[in-house]
């Protein structure tokens, strides 16, 4: 590919050109309707004839449904030197007619440039990149962003995560060991409007020597894979030690008070010890806490499949690489293979621990400010020298909660069953415990001591409740008022 060529001016002034039309997320969405950015070229057909005879709909044909538009045309709905941007960038081939080689996404308030569809066939080049992913959007849920950090962004792709950042960061460091993703880097920073964004040829942390930041967000091609086809999939390393890597060296990087947030892929022998792995990677990490996230999962069979959906259409190719796929599985001892992320909190101290849950990508929303609570939660409670000590704190619940109880009718008249919290935003964790501690739940509001609020209950319902009050610390939803 002979593109992009990196014209920061071109891009500024095409950036300028796309708030000026309205190219946002919601426009697109509310134009082609709630599930756009999940099409590929198969809906293309319905897509175009829901694009709105307008300049913002002939801006959606041109940049998110790469679909040939006259260049006059396009040129009256962006103006004249936005047209020529696209040109001198390369991201459209040149002519009468405008025919797309990239897509410009609009990601929230972000303009995001990558290449185009990815195709049916597999046949992408090996240096492809993509842009906001399902993987993307993970990362960016579980990011805690920090107002003045020094971030770097390890395998910036796109450079996605880098801008997520930008917008409250000093500073971002995005790597790439792509030339052609830091280049899609450079002119999406000059598309938003971004001066804070400096980009560095490497693998990994190999550009930024001893340097420490105060955020590490990393998407690394983490995949257990047998190949090493696509830099943005498969790393060549043996099974998941691609993510011990990065896991240790983001670590060996991290400022005191940091975060790193990770995407990252781990195998187990079998589902029962599916995270053994990650959490005795966590184990050899120095003065940071770690919550490890387990997104999705899969068997050898499954996992194969998944990653070779690309080839549906080639029966007996598909086979085969489903064949090959699983046999690397059962050399490296893998019967279970997990994807999700990994979190660190860099805390000098001691007490440091790993913790382990799963959630689903469907139901996670942005949780950056749950992860900061979280972290912080279990820095007070590694201060707290015995259980009951929490008894004396204030607890403060400070995410949206559903409380659900199922009621067994018991031959007293009185009525007992399952309870469980749940939360209604960010990870939206499910919590079980029982009817009594339920109650407590109520009446957290930072107002009173928990051995207050459990001045009547029995040893047990103490128990329960005591167990209860420090998941809901450690998940970020409920916070010690006065520390």
């Amino acid at each position: 590919m002979t593109y992009p060529r990196v014209d920061t001016k071109a891009a500024s002034a095409l950036g300028a050109a796309l708030r000026r039309v309205g190219y946002t997320e919601h426009a697109v969405l509310d134009m082609l309707g709630d599930e756009a950015y999940s099409h590929d070229r198969d809906e293309l057909p319905l897509d175009e004839r829901r694009v709105a005879p307008t300049r913002l709909g002939t801006v959606v044909r041109a940049l998110f449904l790469q679909l040939p538009v006259a260049r006059d045309e396009l040129a009256a709905a962006l103006g004249a030197r936005a047209a020529d941007a696209l040109e001198a960038i390369g991201f459209v081939e040149p002519g009468d007619e405008y025919r797309g080689r990239a897509r410009i996404l609009p990601v929230g308030d972000l303009l995001v440039a990558s290449d185009d569809y990815p195709t049916h066939d597999g046949d992408d080049p090996p240096d492809y990149v993509a842009a906001y992913t399902l993987t993307s959007r993970v990362c960016d849920c579980l990011t805690p962003r920090v107002r003045g950090a020094r971030v770097l962004d390890v395998g910036t792709g796109s450079g996605v995560q880098a801008l997520l950042a930008a917008r409250r960061a000093t500073s971002v460091v995005a790597t790439d060991i792509n030339p052609r993703a830091l280049a899609f880097t450079e002119l999406n920073a000059a598309l938003n409007g971004f001066d804070n964004i400096e980009v560095r040829l490497g693998s990994l942390f190999e550009a930024v020597g001893g340097e420490r930041f105060d955020l590490i967000t990393c998407n690394p091609p983490y995949v257990v894979s047998p190949e090493s086809r696509w830099a943005y999939r498969d790393s060549g390393l043996r099974g998941d030690e691609i993510s011990r890597r990065v896991l240790l060296a983001a670590a060996d990087h991290l400022a005191d008070g940091g975060y790193v947030t990770m995407l990252a892929s781990w195998i187990g022998e079998n589902e029962e010890a599916a995270d053994e792995r990650p959490v005795a990677w966590a184990r050899q990490i120095r003065d940071c806490d770690a919550w490890i996230l387990s997104v999705w999962e899969a068997d050898p069979l499954d996992h194969a499949a998944t990653w070779n959906r690309q080839l549906a259409g080639k029966p007996a190719e598909l086979g085969r690489a489903i064949d090959r796929w699983q046999e690397y599985l059962r050399e490296i001892g893998a019967g279970w293979v997990s994807e999700g992320a990994i979190l660190l909190h860099r805390r000098p101290g001691r007490r440091h621990s790993a913790r382990v849950d799963g959630i689903s990508d469907d139901a996670l929303e942005a949780a950056g400010e749950q992860v900061r609570r979280a972290f912080a939660a279990r820095a007070a409670l590694a201060e707290l020298r015995r259980a009951d000590e929490l008894l004396a704190e204030r607890p403060e619940l400070v995410m949206r909660v559903e409380l659900e109880q199922e009621l067994v009718p018991r031959r007293s008249g009185n009525a007992a069953g399952a309870a469980r919290v749940q939360l209604v935003d960010g990870t939206s964790s499910t919590v079980e415990t029982t009817p009594a501690a339920l109650e407590l739940v109520r009446r957290l509001d930072g107002s009173a001591t928990l051995r207050r609020l459990l001045a009547r209950a029995g040893p047990a319902e103490e128990r329960d409740a005591l167990a209860l009050c420090r998941e809901l610390l450690e998940l970020g939803a409920v916070r010690l008022r006065g520390r």
